[in-house]
């Protein structure tokens, strides 16, 4: 679960609280407001070249470029599927490491494929290359973790989406575990929510369920959604399918998620991959349902998103039957729990949950 010790990223503006961001101009022999002025152009345009801003001294420019500007995520291969509004990158880091991004368009005028509903986009991103997690329905988790994301290149896969227009939504469910990487997570969020202007509510942050982590992130004064991903509702099974419960085991997970709710007030979402004959039997919805429910939590807390499980290569393991999971929602909404089933956008292009995996390496 700890990330392997590797060469810092380049530092970048994106790096800095706004109090650092401040001595930096004044350092480099710069009046204060310049700080304000590099800050708008950065998290409140479209553009993140230093050299586009002409209201700058070109001397200037040259040299925020120089410092506080590096590349940090390259694109290396760009796959688009859904007619073109589910938007799959593949990064390259500083180091040579790959993550990989996925920008979902929906409600597109004349694109029957985005969905119903007003147009809006969602950007799922990764915090790591790579993941600890080792979860074994999950690309990512298979090929093991290499580092840490600084909040610079969390940020970086942000600033990249919005070029192609506003984002609604954030959600980080790409590569890694976004809790096992907190600084630079709780870093990248702050720059978020108070620099770039995104809402906190229209962010996720997933996690397998490292209990101290959420229950640090309730504190933290950020009301972004948590999503739990649990895809069982007991030790047993949730063992093999998620192995950090044998550190964190469900009720300890499920209790600190509910913990989350009554601190900030916002819903929890919980993953279910549904898994045919390993996780989808009727009475393991009913052990969801009581699971959720018990201790007096009652269902208002909590939202399961049902995720038909996505094929990853070498994988023993396919999507529930229909009929199999029409029945875990009807056992759930009888419970008044409400659930919802995901829609598996980009799944063609190994864009979908469960598939990202940043197998291409460039010399």
């Amino acid at each position: 679960m700890k990330a392997p010790k590797a060469a810092k990223p380049p530092r970048h503006w994106a790096d800095l609280k706004a109090s650092e961001r401040v001595d930096a101009v004044l350092a480099a022999g710069l009046p204060k407001f310049r700080a304000g002025q590099i800050d708008r152009h950065f998290f409140r345009s479209a553009s993140d070249d230093p050299h586009t801003w002409t209201d700058l001294p070109t001397a200037v420019r040259t040299q925020l470029a120089d410092t506080y500007f590096p590349t940090l995520i390259a694109p290396l291969r760009v796959q688009t599927a859904d007619e073109g509004t589910t938007i799959k990158t593949l990064w390259r880091l500083h180091d040579g490491n790959l993550i990989e991004s996925v920008l979902m368009r929906y409600g597109v005028p004349g694109i029957a494929s985005s969905g119903p509903g007003r147009q809006r986009s969602t950007l799922c991103l990764s915090s790591q290359a790579g993941c600890g997690m080792a979860c074994p329905f999950c690309a990512t988790g298979q090929g093991g973790l290499q580092r840490n994301l600084s909040a610079g290149e969390i940020v970086a896969q942000v600033k990249a989406a919005t070029k192609d227009g506003p984002l609604n939504n954030v959600v980080f469910m790409g590569m890694g575990e976004p809790l096992a990487n907190y600084k630079q997570l709780i870093k990248a969020l702050r720059v978020m929510t108070g620099d770039m202007g995104l809402s906190a509510r229209g962010i996720t942050v997933s996690t397998s369920g490292l209990v101290p982590r959420m229950i640090e992130l309730a504190s933290e004064g950020l009301p972004v959604t948590l999503a739990l991903s649990l895809h069982a509702p007991d030790d047993e099974l949730r063992n093999t399918l998620v192995p950090i419960n044998q550190r964190y085991p469900v009720l300890d997970a499920v209790g600190a998620a509910f913990a989350y709710f009554e601190a900030t007030g916002r819903r929890v979402s919980i993953e279910y991959a549904l898994i045919r004959d390993v996780n989808d039997q009727a009475w393991r919805a009913d052990a969801l349902a009581d699971l959720l429910k018990g201790h007096g939590r009652g269902g208002a807390w909590v939202h399961v998103n049902l995720i038909p499980l996505n094929p990853t290569p070498g994988s023993r393991w396919t999507a529930s039957r229909r009929r199999d999971e029409r029945e875990f929602v009807a056992r759930l909404e009888k419970r008044s729990i409400a659930v919802t089933v995901r829609d598996t956008r980009g799944r063609e292009i190994d864009g979908a949950c469960g598939q990202l995996a940043a197998g291409e390496r460039s010399d």
